[in-house]
């Protein structure tokens, strides 16, 4: 089996081949010389390749499935795309899809997954797309997809292998019913569906790796879903590594890396992030990701400790574009220069965000808005930080983050307990700190009772937590002096209605619910939109109880649809009060990302600074086209001991700096998109 510890190659390609049967002369000007040419003149260091496509059809010589050849391949093109590269020190891992094949749906029908109604799932018969889903429960697995995989591995070299579209389909098919009810479980039933289909799958994980690596114990292993999150802690033993398809103009948008590294460093294994050269998402032929766009997507993997992939579509001819190539070697030209200083780096964070995707689940394009907030907010004032789980070790933390959303049974609670015991601090907002059926606080250290449910809507349903165009049922704010720094000592509105609390005996009311004259209805409403204030504070907004902080208010689900600053400012502000001497801070605008990572071996930390402006300049996602340039940056760094040597890395510009207490302080001068400083020890 691959070493898991530090074994990817920093600069990749994804090269897609998805290509169908009605395009002539596939491969006709594919030149093996000069197809790694560019990939060296590019700066790659590793490629994935295609076996066989979404299409069905295979791109080497298949002894056992000649029927799968695409029908205008002249030629051994998977064979002779591995021996240019390797010629050239090139890795090259295998694709092949898995749950999309549009040639193994029509021949085999009966192997597709139906939904509760009995219908195929996927794309409907007279739609074009080959998005209909086989079942890893039917005999596709063993009478097609592991002989196919068998013969790759006994034919070519194989350094690795994407498993492209692994992920769980609840279906109601006649294989998956069958195994069902051999567990005890019922087809009829969508929860059980559900389990299963998650329970199969990772099943199929485990079983298909210990086959390739029966064959191959070096090679990697890869299940692509378009998004790793904490459903896949329980199986990370069926990888070698995890690479995260994150396109940002494709649907997934720029806050799901940041999201997603975060918690998949956590988790043992080497992180490869991946973007793409489109300028939309995969497939969009003949388009070019801005070079900033680019350069932004790329160093930022290297500054959140993930290696670095940009995906790419072969035109059907075969031969890479190359002006592709001229802007994704102009990228990968500086990752090769910074590698020496992002090789075997481990970031140093000292706060730990709990993510509410393990309780409500998440999708590539559908994150919980309230974890894309926080980690906006921490993003914005640097603070340091690793997305984490109930299953995660807090030991090493010193605040713990509960957003807005994170039930707390029995287990977890004590473990916060245990974690505040020794001295750790605690943020939660809204429903987090709640046993899991909303009746009770679970965590008695918030020093806070439910007083109410609150009011209802006029369909019976809790309006606390959902968002209301016209802001019907607001509330406001009233911070008092401790917490509201930077904030007019006056009311502030708070767009979605947080829980009503009461404080136990102990805690200290830093901020006080206003509400507001009436919500609004068809019988009371004021102006355009939410009734003013009343004027009149009640019950608690923000509560401290020793190391805890308590938010009635869903402030991240607000921060991340509408971004007041108030409710960034509160939280700061509240964040300060347990964390007076933060890792790092600086000078700069919010829009400059921070990340800070240490090098042990090298006897040094490494601060990497990036200044990109994403922008929607389009209707559907946002762009980044320009670099604004940061001049004169003062930065303030803790360190564990004395300072002996900053300097910019790679430019190796010697910066004279000061120690005052635990901090290191200097300034950087200049900031054009990513600027690394080194602290050396």
């Amino acid at each position: 089996m691959v070493n898991r510890a530090d074994f990817l190659p920093f600069r990749g390609i994804h090269l897609d081949f998805h290509t169908s049967e009605q395009i002539p002369d596939i491969g006709a000007d594919f030149d093996p010389e000069e197809f790694a040419d560019t990939l060296v003149k590019a700066h790659v260091n590793s490629i994935t390749c295609f076996a066989r496509c979404h299409h069905g059809w295979i791109y080497y010589d298949t002894a056992l499935n000649p029927e799968r050849r695409h029908p205008h391949l002249k030629r051994n093109l998977l064979q002779e795309q591995i021996e240019a590269c390797h010629a050239r020190g090139i890795r090259v891992p295998i694709y092949t899809t898995v749950q999309w094949d549009h040639f193994t749906a029509r021949q085999h029908p009966e192997w597709l997954c139906t939904d509760e109604r009995g219908c195929i799932i996927g794309t409907p018969p007279f739609e074009a797309g080959f998005y209909r889903e086989l079942n890893i429960n039917s005999p596709y697995v063993e009478e097609f997809l592991k002989p196919h995989v068998r013969e790759i591995m006994t034919t070519l070299p194989v350094d690795g292998f994407f498993f492209d579209i692994v992920r769980p389909v609840p279906s109601t098919d006649p294989y998956t019913q069958k195994k069902m009810r051999a567990t005890g479980l019922d087809p009829a039933n969508a929860q059980h569906r559900a389990q299963f289909a998650l329970e199969s799958l990772n099943a199929f994980k485990r079983e298909m790796s210990a086959f390739v690596w029966s064959l191959n114990p070096e090679a990697s292993v890869f299940f692509n879903a378009g998004h790793v999150g904490t459903r896949h802690r329980s199986v990370v033993d069926a990888y070698s590594h995890w690479e995260l398809e994150t396109l940002p103009s494709g649907g997934w948008g720029y806050q799901h890396f940041p999201v997603t590294v975060r918690y998949a460093r956590t988790l043992g294994l080497d992180v490869l992030g991946q973007t793409g050269k489109f300028h939309t998402s995969w497939g969009d032929f003949h388009s070019f990701k801005n070079l900033a766009a680019l350069q932004f997507e790329v160093f930022r993997m290297l500054a959140l400790n993930a290696k670095c992939m940009i995906g790419d579509q072969l035109p059907p001819r075969g031969r890479l574009e190359p002006h592709v190539y001229e802007l994704i070697g102009k990228v990968y030209a500086e990752v090769e220069q910074k590698e020496p200083w992002c090789r075997g780096a481990k970031p140093i964070t000292e706060i730990a965000v709990f993510t509410p995707e393990e309780f409500a689940g998440a999708s590539a394009g559908q994150l919980p808005d309230a974890i894309k907030g926080v980690t906006r907010m921490l993003e914005e004032s640097a603070h340091q930080f690793d997305i984490v789980d109930s299953h995660s070790d807090l030991s090493s933390y010193r605040v713990v983050i509960l957003p807005d959303a994170i039930p707390v049974h029995a287990e977890l609670a004590t473990k916060l307990n245990a974690y505040l015991a020794q001295g750790g601090k605690l943020i939660a907002t809204f429903e987090s700190g709640l046993n899991p059926e909303k009746t009770a606080f679970a965590l008695k250290a918030l020093g806070v009772e439910i007083a109410s449910q609150g009011p209802r809507d006029a369909n019976g349903e809790l309006v606390r937590g959902r968002y209301y165009e016209r802001g019907d049922y607001v509330e406001y704010v009233l911070p008092h002096e401790a917490i509201g720094r930077g904030v007019p000592p006056t009311e502030h509105v708070m767009y979605i209605r947080g829980m009503d609390v009461r404080a136990l005996s102990g805690g200290e009311v830093l901020a006080s619910i206003v509400p507001s004259y009436f919500d609004r209805s068809w019988e009371h409403f004021c102006s355009h939109r939410h009734t003013p204030s009343a004027g009149k504070p009640g019950s608690p907004a923000i509560v401290r109880n020793g190391n805890a902080v308590y938010f009635s208010s869903p402030i991240f689900t607000m921060y991340q649809k509408l971004a007041p600053l108030w409710c960034k400012r509160l939280f700061l502000n509240a964040l300060d009060l347990l964390l007076p001497e933060p890792l790092v801070r600086h000078a700069g605008p919010s829009t400059l990302l921070v990340a800070l990572n240490e090098q042990p071996s090298q006897r040094r930390q490494v601060l990497h600074l990036l200044h990109y402006i994403p922008e929607r300049r389009g209707e559907l996602f946002d762009v980044v086209e320009d670099v604004i340039p940061l001049h004169h940056v003062s930065v303030s760094v803790r360190v564990p001991q004395q300072v002996k040597h900053v300097a910019t890395a790679p430019q190796g510009e010697i910066l004279s700096f000061t120690m005052q207490g635990e901090r290191v302080e200097f300034v950087v001068p200049i900031i054009h998109g990513h600027q690394m400083v080194e602290l050396r020890f």
